[in-house]
């Protein structure tokens, strides 16, 4: 099961969130997501766990608790969306209003 974490301090690492996860069982990988520009935590992650009793129980038990000075919110992650930001829009006419006819 896929878990999201929210609200994730700065200083949170990926090995804080596996060994926090750790406690309710297996863990297959824990990832804090980072701005791609700066390398700086946007503050929250994903947890990978492949058993779905041991995922409930972390989401159970860690939802509300506090990793680092912040309080998380953990639930289970929603399937990812095919329309990311900036993956549509791109049929805006943009070839000057004649459709791009005659600009060779």
């Amino acid at each position: 099961m896929n878990i999201y974490v929210g609200n994730l301090s700065r200083d949170a690492t990926d090995e804080d969130l596996r060994k926090a996860f750790e406690a309710f069982g297996q863990v297959t990988s824990a990832k804090i997501i980072t701005d791609k520009f700066t390398g700086d935590s946007r503050g929250f992650g994903f947890v990978e766990m492949p058993e779905n009793p041991e995922a409930q129980s972390a989401i159970s038990g860690l939802d509300g608790k506090d990793l680092k000075g912040r309080t998380l919110k953990v639930n289970e992650a929603r399937p990812r969306r095919d329309d990311r930001r900036g993956g549509g829009g791109f049929n805006r006419g943009g070839f000057g209003g004649s459709g791009g006819r005659g600009r060779f």
